[in-house]
């Protein structure tokens, strides 16, 4: 079974139509391969690459910076968001966010994983993060495959059984993933109780988010310190 290529890469770039570069002629008539300049595609095409794009984006982005000297913490907000790494999943436009506001935390399928507690405790503990919010998106690549089915397939293709990761964490029910999520990260020890965790599900045809609820033991929490 193959994973979606939109899973993997969300800008996609043409194939080279040789994968040999061009020679050129040397002294005795011996042929040398040419190697392709810094940025340039072997077998010619497009001479930049998109990281060499991004980066010139950048240059200008900077030319106009003027958010010099924001507070590193907490976000303005105190808001922690654990999402999924869909480019789909435009994080500060969906939930209109600026610059400073929230810590987000982004990984394949917005799963709680152990660094992604770690990042949440350090999030409220240092960052002073208050509220944690957890968003899964529709049409989710994790939601194509099986764990298995991927590991055997990498297993073929490269004859190699790492160690990690030990699994993909790949789920076929996207609300009761959301559900899951939460619970782990309300039964953390190192998690006050008094931070509210609520989960959603981003629509990626509507913009629109869903609130999840947890179907037993469900109360809405206020913040830290706010009764």
């Amino acid at each position: 079974m193959s994973v979606p290529a939109w899973f993997i890469f969300c800008i996609t770039w043409p194939l080279p139509l040789s994968s040999s570069p061009p020679a050129r002629a040397l002294e005795g008539g011996q042929e040398e391969t040419a190697r392709p300049e810094p940025g340039e595609r072997e077998g010619g095409g497009d001479t930049v690459s998109v990281i060499d794009k991004v980066l010139e984006a950048n240059r200008k982005y900077a030319e106009g910076f003027n958010q010099a000297g924001l507070p590193g913490r907490p976000p303005t907000l105190k808001l922690a968001v654990v999402t999924c790494l869909d480019c789909r999943v435009h994080v500060s436009t969906l939930l209109g966010l600026d610059l400073g506001a929230a810590h987000i935390i982004r990984n394949a399928g917005g799963i709680v994983t152990e660094d992604v507690l770690r990042s949440l405790i350090i999030s409220h503990h240092i960052g002073g993060t208050q509220e944690f919010m957890i968003i899964n998106n529709t049409k989710c690549g994790m939601l194509t495959f099986k764990d298995e089915e991927l590991a055997s397939r990498l297993e073929r293709e490269t004859g190699k059984v790492p160690v990690v990761p030990a699994r993909f964490l790949a789920f076929t029910d996207l609300e009761e993933n959301v559900r899951q999520q939460i619970r782990k990260v309300r039964s953390h020890p190192w998690i006050p109780q008094c931070i509210p965790v609520r989960g959603f599900i981003y629509d990626v045809d509507t913009g629109r988010l869903r609130e999840v609820h947890l179907t037993t033991g469900w109360s809405l929490r206020l913040p830290c310190g706010r009764s």
